[in-house]
């Protein structure tokens, strides 16, 4: 992943060496990476083209703090072709931000692989409506099995949770069992989820951008094997967007999609003294980017004040 990442940013080095480098400045994962092991899947697994098959699923092992993933990850060349980060699980978020935004770029998939839950409603929705503009017509649109089924994306979540979500999360459970952060408090749910979703951002962006330009041994670079795209490619006219998809939603379904997922509550009625509040904190914290490689690298002193100080520039507004 190291090597990816490095791939990513137009830096080449070869696995040994950047094997060697991280035993001697990085110790503290060399020892828990010694310690771990490896699961390996004993399941057959095929796809046979890019764009035969995309798994999507959500992560919540942040969702006690307002914060949960989705990913989508093309089966053929494993390249994570889209994901969002948000408070809470949201079918408008999830169809813009993963599958439209996947299918606009790379091209309609044949099949979708999906666990039972409800915030891919909408995504299945839409698909089955282009189902006829697919490369092989004869498969399923979708399909629906439990999370434990979906092998190729459940792959990527340790990859997050072990560089984004546990790091983060530790720290944050300190400052709960310190009581330093009132988990009952609404508006201190809404702000520190706010925070802890652009950290956390910032995290699965690097993991994606590593995920994809690393050598899968035996496979090659989901970057290079996804190259081209989907066979087939869907005009933009015939993707709406998120919320013209949900009143297609309604109407043809006969139920009712929520359009808007909060965490806590939004305590501001004026926008002007929102906008104040986060002027005064963008002046006084530390860059996102910054607060979220420390809390990675065993020093979230920086996250954990950062975290106290919105909600304390919030609650002067209020």
């Amino acid at each position: 992943m190291m090597t990816g990442y490095l791939s990513s940013k137009g830096i080449w080095a070869s696995e040994v060496r950047v094997g060697h480098m991280l035993r001697t400045v990085n110790q503290p994962y060399h020892t828990d990476r010694c310690h771990g092991a490896k699961n390996l899947n004993p399941m057959p697994y095929n796809a046979e083209y890019m764009g035969h098959k995309l798994h999507m699923d959500q992560n919540e092992k942040l969702v006690m703090f307002g914060v949960t993933h989705v990913l989508a990850i093309d089966g053929y060349s494993s390249k994570i072709v889209g994901h969002s980060t948000m408070p809470v699980k949201n079918n408008l978020l999830i169809y813009q931000d993963v599958y439209r935004n996947s299918v606009l770029q790379h091209g309609i998939w044949d099949q979708i692989r999906v666990d039972h839950g409800r915030e891919f409603f909408l995504t299945l929705f839409i698909q089955e409506k282009l189902a006829g503009l697919r490369f092989n017509t004869d498969r399923q649109a979708y399909i629906q099995s439990h999370s434990t089924q979906n092998h190729t994306i459940e792959r990527i979540w340790p990859e997050v949770n072990q560089r984004v979500n546990y790091p983060l999360k530790g720290a944050l459970l300190h400052l709960v069992d310190q009581e330093e952060i009132d988990m009952e408090d609404n508006l201190t749910k809404h702000y520190m989820s706010s925070l802890t979703c652009s950290a956390a951002q910032v995290g699965v962006d690097r993991v994606v951008k590593s995920w994809n330009a690393h050598r899968i041994p035996g496979k090659g670079i989901p970057n290079l094997l996804a190259q081209g795209g989907c066979p087939k490619k869907v005009s933009p006219d015939l993707l709406p967007d998120a919320t013209e998809a949900a009143n297609q939603y309604d109407q043809e379904v006969g139920a009712s999609l929520t359009r808007l997922s909060t965490f806590g509550r939004n305590p501001f009625h004026c926008p002007e003294d929102q906008e104040a509040a986060e002027r005064e904190f963008s002046l006084q914290c530390h860059d996102i980017a910054l607060l979220f490689e420390n809390a990675v690298n065993y020093q979230p002193v920086q996250f954990q004040n950062d975290v106290k100080l919105l909600v304390d520039i919030v609650r002067k507004y209020v």
